[in-house]
Formats: structure tokens, C-alpha cells, sequence
């Protein structure tokens, strides 16, 4: 039996358009949608579970995006030809999508729940992680899934001052804004992207522009879930609750726990003093009645978080105290260590309050380019940014277990801020990683800072520097503070992570976490503000600490030459079997890289002697050196044969040719050694190609004034006969 297909079309106003289609595909999840734009296809499924896990207080979301290489056509790289691990970009895309949705389940739904996204048919020009919001909340739309509020996320870009929705990536490329955004019909929830030094005006115009296109997607999904038939939200059995023993628990500890938050502390005191109270809070209530209720324990930690965050945002809002004592505009002290390595090409070390980065950067040639092989794209960075979030960071010791799916968000977020504050003619492939020491809130940001003063100290010359910044927001739905440089707990406690990147001029990069409904963009606005002036403190710090990047690399950090040559001669430098290009290196002590672009061979040298980068130049002009007929060139002799000598051009050493016995000298030559000698320096005529042997000819009796011939004497005997 042919299904039934439901199918709703968004107009996107210039041509194109998207598809959502239910009733055909996986109909065994409990919501599933294909998403069709152009020739792309993504197919997203929602599934979960009808109980909830004994114990667990929390939502157990999976957010999977996947990207199939069969839907490119292509066969995945490496030795087995199956998909394996996800890729970064696709780890990027599954965090834009569960950031948005996370906050948008009921607080008391505790359910496994699995979105599982994934490109099915790829078009080279529809980025298909700005469909990937999208596909999913249109798999809940049509799911009996408690998830209240549908949403949608685009790309914005600004190409020639002009917005565009979803752009190619083609288009992409030439655009001064790449942003995501993810937000519901009445608020946004998420942004994230980068830009090219834009103002926070421009910022929050990208925004709304975003935001009208998300509320007709929006629009689409109810069209297609009153058409498919709106499902009837299942049942679920939502947390216990004991008001009794949450007045009990709020009555002893509100007034403590705002005793000590207003107080101001480091945060080992302040966690040690909460933990105190908690602990009396549980002397509250007797053994017996712990034995009798299995669910107490759980409840009276549950009330006494509920209370620790209502008592902490209470002092912000009503006092203007934040829990280390700082104002709502205050940065926390500050202070910058570069050259902190002494092997490293290029070290920071960034310390803001209990945050601390130590950043190091590394620089190569293109071979150790970032090398990028998914369905969606293919090419590689130059430039890339690593970032590493060990437990003892915060004081714990936890199981490592490989690179976690913040660790590549923030990296990517650090990596965007700094990529366009590198030039275009820098030689390098530059790679920065970053360790994080120390954390206490906002530690992205502290790479940022860290990363540029890195850079400058590598003598990578920067066009601007940059640094970066978190908000935060404390709201009651009336009152609301906005937070400059925001601890752990106050992003924990709080109501948005907004991290701002910049250089003086114009921001470069954004991440936005939004975790209630209802945003005000002139909350947004202010919040940008603030971030501008605290963007512009810590740069002050930066640049008081380096104010220009290093006028050339250290002495033990590898210089790069680059150098462009004809096609025709790459094969004479690297020879047979790379023998030329090997043995040049291993003489020199250095690395050769050539790259064939447009027809000519860019060559890369990168080597910490002078020398003997000079010998490769040498080397270069050796092999490309052509001399031309009637030109005179200095040579040398370098080996005796006896019909001539061989002699090499002293502007290109190697490069050599016979000078014939005959070209020697006006007078006849028995011996070659009576006319010259090894090492003799002289000049050459160059008489161009013998046209019988093909073979070039130089001349140094050319260059020599010929003799007056003598006039042959007759004597008288010499008479003439006959």
C-alpha cells in the first residue's frame, strides 16, 4: 500500500524553496521528516523512550547529525570504507541543533530521548547544517513528544550590504557575515558565527532579518502538523514533589545562602560554605523519616539547588552583588605572560580571575594543513586552533575520554574569532592549541586572548588583535541584570552564555545560549554594549602586555621562503624519484614543499638556518638560469677533459657546459691545461645552440681580441715553376 505523504513548501523569496515531507520514510520513529532543498535531501527521526530511567533528574537528549558519503556520490577516505566517527563539522552542526532544543523540553521530562539527522542526497550548492534545525523540530511537530515550542535555525550571510538566507557556499565566500541563528515565533534562542569586524548594530539587524525568515518555517511546521493530524502529547510521570518539604528546606537556607553570596568569595570558599548549609539542611530531617521516604534525599538536594539559584539571583538583581563581589560591569583582574616556552615558536598565558589559558602556536608549510574530507566539503586550513579542557582545570579527576563535543565547539568558536585577523599573503600554516589550566567561566574567551598574544609573540603579523568576552543575564521577567564576564556558577545559575569576540574596530565572532523564552532585543542590545567596553578593557590588557606582533619569527622557530617557478621545472627539482628534493633537503636541513597552482610550482622552503635557505634559492636560480646567445657570464672551471674543460656558470652553480679546446684560444691549442686550470675564474661568450651536436657552445676566445694575421714572406728561390 502506497503511504500517505503530507507536504508543506517554504518560499524563501528568491527563486528557491524548501520541502518538509512526513508519511513516507521511517515511520516506526515516533516523528520523522525529510527536508529538501535543491537536490539535498536530510532525513530527521525523533524517538523516545515512554518511561524514564530510575534516578536520573535530567534530560538524556542525543542530538546526531550525520553525513553520508553514498550522498555525494563520493567513497569515504582511508582504509576502511565506512563512515566511522563523527567529523568536527558534523559534531559543530549537532551542537547548534541540541543548544536550541535542549531548553524547549518540559523541566520535568526525563525520558531518553534520540533526533537523529542525516544528509541523504547532497547539493554542492546547499550548506545542509542550515537545514538541520529545521528537519528536527519538524520530526517533533509530528510526534506525540512533550516539546512545546517548534523552532527553526538559518544561515544569514551579507553579501554587497544585502542579507541572504542559506547561501551556497559559494556565495558564502564573499559574504562579511556568516551567522547561524535558532529561535522560536516569539524569541531567539541561539547564535553563533563569525564576521568580519561588523558593528553590534549590524549584529542585531543580521538577527532579526534571521528571525522573520525562522517564524515562516515555523508557519510550514503547523501547517504540516494540523495536515498530518496533530498527535495528542503522551503521558508522562513528571518529578515527585513534597511542598512541605520544600518550605522546610527554603525556610532554613534562603537567608544563608543569600548571606553568603552577597559576601563576595573565591569559589573553593563559596562552594565550601554552600556545601556547609546543604549539609545542615539535611540534618534537617532524621533518619527515620529518610528511611520511610526512599525519594527524600533526592528531593532535599533537588530543593536545596532550587534555593541556592533563587537566593543567588535575588542578590544579583537586588543588590548589584555578584558572587565574588564584583559589579554587573566589573572584570575580573587580569594579567598576561607571553615567551612563556622557550621551544614553542610562539606562547601566552592568559589569567582572568580563576580562568587561565596557556596558548601555543606552531608553524609549517601547507603539508601540515587542516585536511577536510566530509560529503558537504573538501579543501583544508591554514589556520585552525585546537583546544584542550583537562579535569584538573576545575578541580576533579574524571575519566578521559578522547575529545568531547565542547571541546570542539569552543576550539571552533576561537578558531573563527582569530581566522580573519590572520593575512592573506602569511606563508604559514599556523596551528594553535590551547590548554586550559584554569576554569572558572569563560574559559573560549581566554583562548581568544591567550591565541592573539601567541600570535603576535610567533611573529605572526596580525592585522588587528582580538579578544572576547562573556555576558551573562539574571532576569525575573521584570528586573533583569546583564552580566560582564560571568563565572561558572553564574552561567550555570543564569539565563543566557552570550561570548562576544573583537578587535577594536568590529566583532568577529559570537556565541549565544539564550535559556529562557522571550529575549528582548533591547536586552540583546545592551548586552552587546556592555560586551563592546569589556571587549575593549581586556585589549587594553593585551596590548599593554605585546602591542605589535614580533617583527620576524625566533631564532629557533622555522622561516618561511616562498618562491614561484615555471612548470617546466618542477620535475628538474625534484628529480628522479625525488632524489634532487630529498638530497637538497638532507644538504640544507630544510623543508621543500611545491605546490603545482595554475601551472607554476610554488615552492615553500621553511628552515631555521639562513644558509641554508639561501642554498636552495641558489639552487632554484640554478635549475632555472637559461643564458642567452651573444651574453657574456662569468664561469669556473670545475673539471679538465682533454678536448676541452667543463666550466659552471658562477650565478648558477651546477649548471654546466663544455668549453671546446677550439673555443679556448685564437691560437691552436695542443694541450688544455697550457690555456687554463681547475678552479680558473673567467668569461664566457655564449654562442647559443651548436646546431650539429644540439648542445649549448661558449666561447672564451670570443671574448679575446684576435691577432693580426702575418703576411707569408716569398724568398727568391720560391720561384713559381713551369
Amino acid at each position: 500500500m502506497i503511504p500517505k505523504v503530507f507536504q508543506e513548501v517554504i518560499d524563501l523569496g528568491d527563486g528557491r524553496s524548501i520541502t518538509i515531507e512526513t508519511g513516507k520514510l521511517a515511520k516506526q520513529a515516533d516523528g520523522s521528516v525529510v527536508v529538501r532543498m535543491g537536490d539535498a535531501m536530510l532525513l530527521a527521526t525523533a524517538v523516545s523512550a515512554r518511561t524514564s530511567n530510575p534516578g536520573v533528574d535530567f534530560l538524556p537528549l542525543t542530538v546526531d547529525y550525520r553525513e553520508k558519503f553514498a550522498a555525494a556520490g563520493r567513497f569515504p577516505g582511508g582504509f576502511f570504507k565506512r563512515e566511522a566517527r563523527p567529523s568536527d563539522s558534523e559534531v559543530l552542526t549537532m551542537r547548534l541543533v541540541d543548544r536550541v532544543l535542549r531548553p524547549l523540553f518540559p523541566d520535568d521530562y526525563h525520558a531518553e530521548t534520540q533526533v537523529m539527522i542525516q544528509l541523504m542526497s547532497h547539493d554542492e550548492n546547499v550548506m545542509p547544517d542550515a537545514l538541520a534545525g529545521l528537519a528536527t523540530s519538524a520530526a517533533l511537530a509530528v510526534s506525540d513528544i512533550p516539546f512545546y515550542n517548534l523552532i527553526s535555525e538559518v544561515r544569514v550571510a551579507r553579501i554587497d550590504g544585502k542579507f541572504v538566507i542559506n547561501p551556497s557556499r559559494e556565495e558564502l565566500a564573499k559574504s562579511d557575515i556568516d551567522m547561524m541563528i535558532g529561535a522560536s515565533m516569539d524569541s531567539v534562542a541561539m547564535v553563533e558565527g563569525e564576521m568580519k569586524e561588523i558593528s553590534e548594530a549590524e549584529m542585531v539587524e543580521a538577527i532579526k532579518f534571521a528571525h522573520e525568515a525562522i517564524k515562516v518555517q515555523i508557519q510550514a511546521q503547523l501547517r504540516l502538523q494540523e495536515a498530518f493530524g496533530k498527535k495528542e502529547i503522551r503521558t508522562y510521570e513528571g518529578e515527585i514533589e513534597d511542598e512541605a518539604v520544600y518550605a522546610k528546606v527554603k525556610a532554613f537556607a534562603y537567608d544563608k545562602i543569600y548571606a553568603i553570596a552577597k559576601v563576595g568569595s573565591a569559589k573553593h570558599e563559596r562552594s565550601a560554605a554552600f556545601a556547609e548549609v546543604k549539609e545542615e539542611v539535611k540534618a534537617l530531617f532524621t533518619e527515620e523519616e529518610y528511611a520511610e521516604n526512599s525519594d527524600l534525599s533526592g528531593l532535599v538536594s533537588k530543593y536545596f539547588y532550587k534555593t541556592n539559584k533563587e537566593a543567588v539571583r535575588n542578590v544579583i538583581l537586588e543588590l548589584g552583588i555578584r558572587l565574588d563581589g564584583r559589579k554587573t560591569t566589573e572584570i575580573r583582574p587580569i594579567w598576561c605572560e607571553i615567551d612563556y616556552l622557550p621551544s614553542v615558536h610562539g606562547s601566552a598565558l592568559f589569567t582572568r580571575g580563576e580562568t587561565q589559558a596557556l596558548a601555543t602556536v606552531t608553524l609549517g608549510t601547507s603539508r601540515e594543513a587542516n585536511q577536510i574530507d566530509s560529503p558537504s566539503e573538501q579543501g583544508e586550513e591554514k589556520f585552525y586552533l585546537h583546544y584542550n579542557f583537562p579535569p584538573f582545570s576545575t578541580g576533579e579527576a574524571k575519566p578521559l575520554r578522547g575529545t568531547s563535543r565542547r571541546e570542539v565547539g569552543h576550539g571552533n568558536l576561537a578558531q573563527r574569532a582569530l581566522k580573519n585577523m590572520i593575512p592573506e599573503e602569511c606563508p604559514y600554516t599556523i596551528r594553535i592549541v590551547s590548554e586550559v589550566l584554569e576554569s572558572n567561566g569563560s574559559s573560549s574567551m581566554a583562548t581568544v586572548c591567550a591565541g592573539t598574544m601567541a600570535l603576535m609573540d610567533a611573529g605572526v603579523q596580525m592585522v588587528k588583535p582580538v579578544s572576547g568576552i562573556a555576558m551573562g543575564l539574571i532576569t525575573d521577567g521584570q528586573k533583569f541584570a546583564v552580566l560582564s564576564d560571568i563565572l561558572g556558577d553564574e552561567d550555570h545559575l543564569g539565563d543566557m552564555d552570550f561570548k562576544v569576540t573583537g578587535t577594536a574596530d568590529g566583532i568577529t565572532a559570537c556565541q549565544m545560549d539564550i535559556k529562557i523564552d522571550g529575549l528582548r532585543y533591547d536586552i540583546m542590545e545592551q548586552a552587546l554594549n556592555q560586551a563592546r567596553d569589556g571587549r575593549l578593557h581586556i585589549l587594553g590588557k593585551l596590548t599593554e602586555t605585546i602591542a605589535t606582533p614580533r617583527a620576524d619569527v625566533k631564532k629557533h622557530a622555522p622561516k618561511i621562503i616562498t618562491r614561484t617557478i615555471p612548470g617546466a621545472f618542477i620535475g628538474a627539482l625534484i628529480g628522479p624519484g625525488g632524489k634532487v628534493i630529498q638530497e637538497l633537503q638532507k644538504a640544507t636541513g630544510t623543508t621543500i614543499v611545491i605546490n603545482e597552482v595554475d601551472e607554476q610550482g610554488v615552492v615553500e622552503i621553511l628552515g631555521t638556518n639562513p644558509d641554508g635557505i639561501a642554498a636552495v634559492l641558489a639552487k632554484i636560480d640554478s635549475l632555472m638560469f637559461k643564458p642567452q646567445m651573444g651574453e657574456s657570464y662569468e664561469v669556473k672551471v670545475i673539471k679538465m677533459l682533454d678536448f676541452g674543460a667543463v666550466v659552471e656558470y658562477t650565478q648558477a652553480p651546477g649548471n654546466e657546459v663544455l668549453l671546446h679546446v677550439s673555443e679556448l684560444a685564437w691560437e691552436r691549442t695542443e694541450n688544455v691545461a697550457d690555456v687554463v686550470k681547475m678552479g680558473d675564474v673567467f668569461m664566457v661568450k655564449h654562442l647559443g645552440v651548436d646546431p650539429k651536436t644540439r648542445k649549448e657552445k661558449v666561447s672564451k676566445k670570443a671574448l679575446i681580441p684576435r691577432p693580426p694575421r702575418e703576411e707569408k714572406k716569398i724568398e727568391k728561390n720560391d720561384k713559381p715553376q713551369g
